[in-house]
């Protein structure tokens, strides 16, 4: 017999009756014949929609949307768009169309209507500043603007400085039905080494870069998610991540629209409603949830606060543990605590994965076996990695390889294990340069081809760990070399730091002071030498912060990360 048990609000309650009434995991999906995929694996996402035809792809605000709507709704923009730059013969031959639209709907179809036109897609971002907006726009050479209607008045006064066409995305355009014999279909092309995308760097260390990557470069990253990480048709992915990104556009975008499976996306994140997705037993019912670290603290501090009884945690972990298969995170640093408060809620152990804007993807733990909190796991398919140090010649080489591998495994050199370095990339889902800035993207590949990711890694039980930015997070003190994210992890176990981020100050004796920059929790209070106590159990003597700053917040971007650069700027104005 059930009882009735309070649970922490009316819409929650809902998602647990309902869960727990519910008949199956996935339910019920009609059949659905359509013509196979295409098999070309490097051209767009958008060729395969015909295939799935009438499964659902998208679920958001605006209601239920199909592979075959969004195709056919995308063909109808895409020669909007042509029609606007003068293109009669329908291919803008890479020309750029810079696009900001809501999660949803409307940037499917701005993104896929700019690659049918022959375009490279520029995604814009609603919270960056106008100055962002316009630097973007004019640094890619944008041909075109297309604005979701409620972001037509932020972008009307930029394009009118740039002497731009601006194209506002009214709901018909992505809403509206489109007769399919009228629309007809893409034409056929040679997708391969198009330009597809220009991501903007996020900045942390510098002024933010435009990477352009080709459809092959995208399709690779792609398949070799689908591969390792298992995606069918069955699978629901829950976006709640911004779309100008690696993470939100290809890994919880390209990725499900590639197998035909559908994304659930919400115009926002927010906490409540994606735990009440978790715990819904509405179809199409979620089992993949992928995000970065912020978020899932974020997610953490609502089940603190909400799921206080032990009947629902122990509920809200059943369905967890039950219903999703797998989560994901990446973009910034896992803390292992955080790590292992999700876990303890959900039964899940986040599956950490490294990549960045040049190369995609490149290293993830596995799907089904164990998972070694804070390493990245090993190579994605068709990716090639290695860790090498430049000081250290040998034999006339101008470096020294400490490890390197691929998918199939990773060779040491004696004498070099567990040694520290930079790590470098080479593979098919390397970009093909930064834009308009060719002696930049010369300078970020070795002479045989690899490119230099700037990140200090190591190899050691048998997985890739990231020690972090070589620039910002690897600080020299004293002759030590420290990790900032290692001290980083360590000093987030303490109970009353909420958020940290370490950084090196410059100093005249030590070369470098470690300076922790912390956050503390809702009435707690810790000075400098409380801290230092408290770290010599866990850290060594080079590492514990020689200094503590505290501050009411740390400025992080949408993705979780910290400008370092910024941060030591603002203590250390000279």
């Amino acid at each position: 017999m059930l009882r009735c048990r309070r649970l922490p609000c009316p819409r929650l309650a809902w998602a647990w009756a309902s869960s727990w009434l519910a008949p199956g995991r996935h339910g019920e999906r009609g059949l659905h014949t359509a013509p196979a995929a295409p098999s070309d694996r490097t051209a767009p996402v958008f060729t395969r929609a015909l295939a799935f035809g009438d499964r659902l792809a998208l679920l958001d605000q605006h209601g239920r949307h199909t592979y075959k709507d969004l195709y056919h709704r995308s063909l109808r923009l895409s020669r909007e768009i042509c029609r606007l730059c003068g293109c009669e013969d329908g291919d803008l031959r890479e020309e750029r169309v810079s696009f900001l639209c809501a999660n949803d709907v409307s940037y499917v179809v701005a993104q896929w209507a700019s690659w049918m036109s022959g375009g490279i897609a520029v995604p814009l971002y609603r919270k960056h500043p106008e100055a962002q907006l316009e630097h973007f726009i004019r640094d890619s050479r944008s041909a075109v603007v297309v604005a979701g209607q409620e972001y037509v008045e932020l972008l009307r006064p930029v394009v009118r400085r740039l002497g731009l066409p601006l194209l506002p995305l009214s709901p018909a355009a992505y809403l509206e039905a489109v007769e399919e014999q009228a629309e007809g279909r893409v034409p056929e092309r040679e997708w391969r080494d198009r330009g597809a995308m220009i991501f903007y760097t996020s900045g942390t260390t510098g002024r933010p870069k435009g990477a352009l990557s080709t459809h092959r470069n995208l399709a690779a990253v792609v398949t070799g998610l689908v591969h390792t990480w298992a995606w069918t048709r069955d699978d629901v992915i829950l976006h709640v991540l911004p779309l100008h990104h690696v993470h939100g556009v290809v890994n919880k975008l390209l990725c499900p629209l590639w197998v035909g499976a559908t994304c659930v996306m919400l115009p926002e994140f927010s906490a409540q409603l994606v735990w009440e997705k978790f715990l819904s037993s509405d179809t199409p019912r979620i089992n993949v949830f992928m995000a970065v670290p912020t978020i899932y603290a974020k997610l953490v501090d609502y089940y603190d606060k909400h799921f206080t009884q032990p009947h629902v945690r122990d509920f809200v972990r059943a369905v967890c543990e039950e219903n999703i298969r797998l989560m994901v995170s990446g973009s910034a640093a896992l803390p292992v605590p955080l790590l292992e408060k999700w876990r303890s809620a959900t039964g899940h152990t986040l599956l950490e994965r490294y990549g960045m804007t040049e190369i995609g993807m490149a290293l993830s733990n596995p799907l089904t076996a164990a998972r070694l909190p804070g390493s990245v796991g090993t190579p994605l398919p068709g990716v090639e990695v290695r860790i090498i140090s430049e000081g250290l010649q040998k034999e006339g080489c101008p470096y020294t390889i400490h490890a390197e591998g691929d998918e199939r495994g990773t060779k040491v050199t004696p004498g070099f294990e567990e040694k520290e370095g930079e790590l470098q990339v080479k593979g098919p889902s390397v970009f093909r340069e930064y834009w308009d800035k060719p002696e930049e993207t010369k300078s970020a590949f070795t002479s045989d081809g690899w490119f230099k990711t700037g990140d200090t890694a190591v190899f050691k039980d048998g997985k890739y760990w990231i020690r972090g930015r070589t620039s910002v997070d690897i600080i020299k003190t004293g002759g030590y070399k420290v990790s900032a994210l290692e001290v980083e992890r360590h000093l987030l176990a303490h109970p009353s730091i909420a958020d940290v981020a370490v950084i090196g100050i410059p100093d005249v004796t030590w070369g470098q002071r470690v300076t922790a920059v912390v956050t503390l929790r809702e009435g707690h209070s810790l000075s400098h030498r409380d801290l230092k106590e408290w770290a010599r159990g866990s850290l060594a003597p080079y590492a514990i912060p020689s200094e503590l700053l505290l501050v009411e917040e740390i400025p992080r971007n949408q993705m979780g990360k910290v400008n370092k650069k910024d941060l030591v700027r603002q203590f250390y104005p000279s």
